[in-house]
């Protein structure tokens, strides 16, 4: 099979090697149902080798069975919310090869918590460092942050799911090289989190056959009643990432989101 090298030079301590568990721990769950994950053949400090896939255009039958598949995989859990990929010690990371920002870890066993303390705020932080955002949008942020109990209604009940992390479309390849069309998942953040973070992150860029794949995903785990209004709250973290990467539109985007969220 054909090998992928992925690399960059002077990468962060432990940054493939996060990535290589990631995938290793997300491919496990396929024992459960999960979806196909790329294959991991090594890592280093600077570079990461994975299977090399061909790529194909989706289909609604293969976008219902992605759907169930990622329920799958996230039943299959993580010990807490804000847990690394099993046997990784080190720092995780968000964004993109060029300017990953650490992910923080964490033992924290209520979703509200974890995304307060473990993604919202240090998102942010990063954000006011470098500039982009201000204490302003800190103070909007934590507005969303004591609202959490409210806005969360039942999903704050559920488990640790294990988590792509950054499951947006472009992190959701569709190969044909097995006769069928089927996803595979690539690029992940992963960590143990909240089940709505993928879906959310799918329909954030626009992913093909969205509908299907929640369709899908609805037949084997149905979602807490709200989920819709709740997509705006777990694309938070991406979209603040986006400021501290890339500023711009994303600024107004972050504030307007949280701003929506106020008013549920």
């Amino acid at each position: 099979m054909a090998t992928y090298r992925k690399s960059r030079a002077f990468a962060p301590e432990g940054f493939f090697e996060c990535e290589g568990r990631g995938l290793e721990w997300l491919g496990q769950a396929q024992e459960q149902g999960g979806p196909r994950v790329v294959k991991v053949y090594g890592w280093g400090k600077d570079w990461l080798d994975i299977e090399q896939v061909s790529s194909a255009s989706p289909t609604a039958k293969a976008a219902r069975d992605f759907g169930r598949q990622l329920a799958h995989m996230h039943d299959a859990g993580a010990d807490f919310f804000g847990a690394p990929p099993a046997g990784y010690t080190g720092s995780c990371y968000f964004g993109p090869l060029q300017d990953p920002v650490p992910m923080d870890t964490g033992q924290w066993t209520d979703p509200a918590s974890y995304l307060a303390h473990g993604r919202l705020i240090p998102m942010v932080e990063i954000a006011m460092r470098r500039g982009i955002l201000g204490q302003k949008d800190m103070g909007l942020t934590q507005q969303v942050i004591d609202l959490l109990p409210q806005i969360l209604g039942g999903a704050a009940d559920d488990k640790p799911a294990r988590v792509h992390g950054d499951l947006w479309s472009g992190n959701l390849m569709w190969t044909a090289d097995q006769d069928e069309c089927q996803a595979v998942l690539i690029d992940p953040a992963a960590h143990g989190g909240h089940r709505e973070e993928d879906l959310a992150m799918l329909d954030l860029f626009g992913a093909s056959y969205l509908h299907e794949i929640i369709e899908g995903y609805q037949s084997a785990h149905p979602l807490k009643a709200g989920w819709q209004q709740r997509t705006t709250l777990w694309q938070l973290y991406p979209i603040a990432g986006h400021c501290a990467f890339f500023g711009g539109g994303y600024v107004s985007q972050y504030r307007s989101m949280c701003r929506s969220l106020l008013q549920l």
